[in-house]
């Protein structure tokens, strides 16, 4: 989906120095905490670059002002969206109408499209630069309390704070100085199943605009294996407090999860895209014998 957890890893990061763990989690986990975080971070970078992996997903997005389910498959062109219920119920024939229109306009429209394009990769580009300062933004020790758990399998947590000798090379990458977590490396797999970090302390970003983020946000992104060989993002929680342009309040609470991934074809273009989303709405709408101006069959 996306970059998914897309980290790639750039600089020499096998001299920063670490923390010591103790006696027996040492012995427990024989490899330098950075070294897991370098595996897992060039496998990541390796499936971002895959871009034959194409998915059609569903996501349920709850914010503080309700919930939102949408269906969507990535495509050559840009990534078709489909919402599909408001508060886990059926679009309005109004509703739908509109989303008709606007899938319409993108389909009709190759200016809107190739903007809507262009949009999604600055995000992309963005996140990546956050992604790949990892792990040279910070220091990594195992997590003793989090590592103890018979049932824990391949996964193993670890611990992270700022480096002091990191300095951002741009704006976007300040927020990392004020943040503090834990990351969850599946080892068998060498992927990054989880990223969850706090801010301890008031940051500035830079995303496009200027602005900061409080003290005490969080945010967690989970990723899992799809079933088909690829890891998709099955989770991303944030709850954000600040400002844009020092005047201007930012509020973010949402706890987006996303399932019922399948492949589609590489090549699938955005016209295509939308008539799969088309075709899976009518097939749910079939199943649960509810029609989308929410009377039953």
């Amino acid at each position: 989906m996306g970059a998914g957890l897309s980290i790639a890893l750039f600089g020499a990061i096998a001299a920063t120095p670490l923390p010591a763990a103790t006696p027996a989690i040492a012995a427990q986990n024989p490899r330098p905490a950075i070294e897991l975080v370098r595996t897992a971070a060039a496998n990541e970078c390796a499936a971002a670059n895959d871009a034959a992996a194409k998915h059609m997903f569903r996501s349920r997005k709850q914010t503080l002002q309700g919930s939102q389910t949408r269906l969507y498959v990535e495509t050559r062109e840009a990534m078709a969206g489909l919402t599909i219920a408001y508060n886990d119920q059926p679009l309005t024939p109004q509703q739908m109408q509109a989303e008709q229109s606007r899938l319409a306009g993108l389909v009709g429209d190759p200016e809107q499209l190739r903007h809507k394009h262009s949009q999604e990769q600055e995000t992309e580009e963005r996140t990546l630069r956050i992604l790949k300062a990892l792990p040279d933004a910070f220091l990594y020790e195992y997590d003793n309390a989090g590592n103890d758990r018979k049932d824990q399998g391949p996964w193993v947590r670890l611990k992270f704070r700022p480096n002091p000798e990191y300095h951002p090379p741009s704006r976007v990458e300040q927020i990392l100085t004020g943040m503090q977590g834990f990351l969850v490396i599946d080892r068998t797999a060498g992927r990054i199943a989880t990223i969850d970090g706090t801010l301890f302390r008031q940051v500035g970003f830079g995303w496009g605009i200027l602005g900061y983020l409080d003290k005490g946000g969080h945010f967690l992104v989970e990723q899992r294996e799809a079933g088909d060989g690829t890891w998709q993002i099955s989770r991303m929680s944030l709850s954000l407090n600040g400002k844009i342009l020092l005047f201007k309040n930012v509020v973010i609470q949402s706890d987006e999860v996303f399932s019922d991934f399948r492949v589609v074809p590489a090549g699938t273009t955005f016209a295509q895209g939308v008539a799969m989303l088309k075709a899976q709405d009518l097939a749910q709408v079939r199943s649960d014998g509810v029609r989308t101006d929410g009377s039953s069959h």
